[in-house]
Order: structure tokens, then sequence, then C-alpha cells
């Protein structure tokens, strides 16, 4: 098969790229290959069965077009300052400049209007007063909520608007390596386990996401594609009662707050709060199951749910922190039977392991039924721990009530990022008509910057033709 532009995977980043090549009325045509399934046929047993069924070959929840986006909390951030480091190579200006077109883009396909985090100027003054004297950074971010339900919706959408405009999607394809001709990607293999096709085209765009974020990795290695470590982050998903987090909630929606606790002096974030949330299970290949967390627009829950993630770097001569993570996952894994563990903040302190009836003693309920109580020490790296604890102590400065005995904690968070790939302003690799966008590139962290890279690819494609 021959094209102009093959796109592998259908997330924000490959969905953007087709979106605005259509919008600049480019005629080249595009051809986009994604693993999983298409929206409306993506589906998790576990709304019926009440638990993780561990669907083979992939997990619905993180595969399929849109990627991890459908079936994610749904929240667009409006800011520069959040989504990665994507700022630090197109400027920022340019990159605030491209979330507020992609925002549009939202909207016209169903994005609730409203925003979240720009009313209530001196409640936010108080909150970031307090960040302040706990030692940590407010980072101001308005948010777009869409909610896990309403975005599969916006998706759904434009999945319909880019194959009914030429966009040839091919869903159950998996990419199998790049053809390449001495340092010229000419496209890639892929296949479906029936049938095999090679597609050709001039310009070659990964997109794979975080759930692709290894097989990149080691197709860069095979390669010679430049690149350099990238960044893991590892660590829990915090839930506590709605009433703990009324005010955060009600004032930002979503606090992003950044610390660097003694004595390590790690960067520990807040990430993906979801208010009224749920926690989730998702699942990788090799059956590591690692937490997330959901938020509806209509369907509520007792409690708030966020992740706390610490930031891991490594030198010369470690260079998998890919596989450094997932082993701490699997050992998680190992210790709740390959479920998600969960255990009280208060035990961590105490040195203990949290019993199935203390949860069910507690004021919290757990949103994941099907986690397994016990002890995520005995799994959780001694600095990523360290870390975490003196970040939640801190957060309670913020938040008080945060790092209550019965605050509880789900492992293993862990977020996957590519080595990072070297790439121009282009976003031109060391391959000549290879591109990679979104989290697998490294440059990006979630839907908007994702989102705002295959804007700027898709623009620089269609003004070449």
């Amino acid at each position: 098969m021959k094209a102009d532009v093959v796109i592998v995977g259908a997330g924000p980043a490959g969905i953007f790229t087709a979106l605005e090549m259509l919008k600049k009325g480019s005629r080249q045509k595009i051809v986009m290959v994604e693993k999983g399934r298409a929206v409306e046929d993506r589906h998790c047993p576990k709304d019926k069965t009440k638990r993780c069924m561990n669907c083979k070959p992939y997990c619905h929840i993180t595969t399929g077009f849109s990627g991890a986006g459908a079936f994610s909390d749904g929240k667009l951030s409006l800011s520069y300052e959040v989504g990665g480091d994507l700022p630090n190579l197109i400027g920022s200006d340019l990159a605030q400049e491209t979330i507020s077109y992609a925002d549009a883009i939202y909207l016209e396909f169903g994005a609730d209007t409203h925003i979240e985090g720009l009313e209530h100027e001196e409640e936010r003054k108080e909150i970031r007063k307090r960040a302040i004297h706990a030692g940590l950074k407010l980072v101001d971010c308005p948010i777009r909520h869409m909610g896990t339900e309403k975005a599969q919706a916006i998706y759904l959408a434009i999945e319909k608007y880019l194959q009914e405009n030429g966009v040839e999607i091919y869903f159950g394809y998996e990419c199998k390596n790049l053809i390449l001709e001495e340092e010229i990607c000419k496209g890639v293999s892929v296949s479906n386990g029936q049938k095999d096709m090679e597609i050709y085209a001039r310009h070659t765009v990964v997109a794979t996401g975080r759930r692709g974020a290894d097989w990149l990795e080691k197709l860069c290695a095979e390669h010679n594609i430049a690149h350099a470590p990238g960044t893991v982050d590892i660590g829990v998903r915090v839930e506590v009662r709605n009433e703990v987090m009324e005010m955060v909630n009600r004032v930002l929606y979503e606090s992003k707050l950044v610390g660097w606790p003694k004595p390590f002096k790690n960067k520990v974030r807040t990430f993906c709060q979801n208010p009224g949330g749920f926690v989730s299970q998702e699942n990788y290949d090799n059956n590591l199951a690692v937490v997330n967390g959901h938020s509806y627009k209509d369907l509520k829950s007792d409690n708030t749910n966020l992740s706390i993630l610490c930031s891991h770097n490594f030198s010369i001569p470690f260079n998998q922190p890919i596989a450094y993570a997932q082993k701490v996952g699997e050992l998680t894994n190992m210790l709740a039977n390959g479920q998600i563990l969960v255990q009280r903040f208060g035990d961590i302190l105490d040195g203990k392991r949290t019993w199935e009836k203390e949860l069910a003693q507690s004021n919290i309920r757990p949103t994941l039924p099907d986690a397994v109580a016990g002890d995520i020490t005995a799994a959780m790296p001694y600095r990523a721990m360290t870390n975490i604890i003196g970040f939640i102590q801190a957060m309670d400065h913020v938040v008080p009530g945060f790092a209550a005995y019965e605050t509880l904690l789900y492992s293993p968070e862990l977020k996957f990022y590519s080595n990072r790939v070297k790439m121009d302003t282009d976003f031109n690799t060391s391959l000549q008509g290879l591109h990679c966008l979104g989290d697998s590139s490294g440059w990006t962290r979630g839907l908007m910057m994702a989102s705002v890279m295959g804007v700027l690819m898709g623009r620089k494609i269609s003004e070449e033709g």
C-alpha cells in the first residue's frame, strides 16, 4: 500500500495530525493503523463483572482509537506549564497558542464550555500560601473536564469525521517494524495476526502513547534512532473522602502541586485528580496491572482520588528506565496476586500491613473493590516511598486531613514515557521521514500536549504539499 502519510497509533497525537491536515485542506493520502478497536467497539467487561478480566491481547481501557484518552478522566490542561517538556523544544508562546487552537477543536466536537480553576481568586491565594508554607509549588492550570463518558462521545465524533473525510483507519493492526532504506524511513510493516501489510509513505508518524513507550524504546535501539534515557514516574494513587478535598475540589478542581521533599529532593507531583471519582485498573503487556483514576461528569462517588508520582532520572550506565518501573510494578502485582495493592497511610507509618477487615471499618471505602489489602512498602523502592511519605505529609498542610491514618494508597501507579527521542522543531528524527509524537516521544504527558504536537505535525506536513 502506498500513502503520503502513515500514522502509527490513533491516540490524540496521531488523531490531531490527521485532523489538522484535513483542516488545512491537504489532499494527501493519510493511512492510520491502530492496534486496538474503534471507539464504539471498546468496552471494559468490568462494568458488568465488577472485577478486572485481564483482557487479551490488550486492555480495552488503554488501547484503541483515542488511546487511553477515551477511558481516562478526560481532562484537558490549558496551560503550557503542564504536560511535559514540549515547550522546551518549540517555545512556550507557540505551545500556549496551539493549546488554545486545539482546545477550540475539542469544543467544536462537543467538549464542555465550562473551564475549571478560573474563579475563587482569594481562596486560590489561600491555597497557594499554604503550599508555600509547606514547601510546595502550586501550578495554576485551568482545566476543561470532558469526563470519561463524554470523552468517548467526543472522540467518536472525531473518528467519524476522519473516516468521512478520506482518512483510512485500519483497526486491529500492530506495527511490527519500520521499512528502512539506508538512513531513510520509507514506511511500516504491520500485521493483524492473519494478514501482513507493508505501507509505504513519505512521512511515517509514530504516536503510540504511553502504551507503546516500551516498543518505541526497543525500536530506537534497533535502528539507532537518536535518543536519550527518559524519565519514569513511580508512585501511588491516593484516595480520601470528598469532605477532605472539598475546598480544593471547588476552587481548583484539580490541584497541581510539585515538591522536592528531603532527603533525596527528587521531583514529586500530584497528577490526575478526580473529585467524586473512581480508582481503576489498567493492564499492560506481560500481565502488568497498574492503577489509574477516572472521573465522570454525572456519576459520582464519595471519594476523591489523585496520583502522587516520583520522577526517576537515571544516568550512565543504566539506560532502561521503563524496564526498571515495570519490575517495581511486577513485584507489587506479585504481592497482590496479580491485582492492585491498597494500604492505609497510617499502617505504612506504623510499619504494618493493612487487612481487609480494617478497610471495612474505615470511613473511606475503596472505589476499586477488587484491590487487595496488603503492604505497599514491601515492593516500593525506599527512595520512592520516602519521597511519597514526605510529600503526603507536606500536602497535609495544604489540605488538612490528607495525611490521615485512613487515607488509602493504591500501587503501582506507573507512568511510562519513552526514552526522549531527539528531534528538531519540525519533529524530524535522525531517520529521514520518521517523526515521533505524543507521550511515546518522551516530550509530552497527557491529552492536550499530545494533541498540540499532532496539530503542529499536521501543519508541517500540509505545508510540504
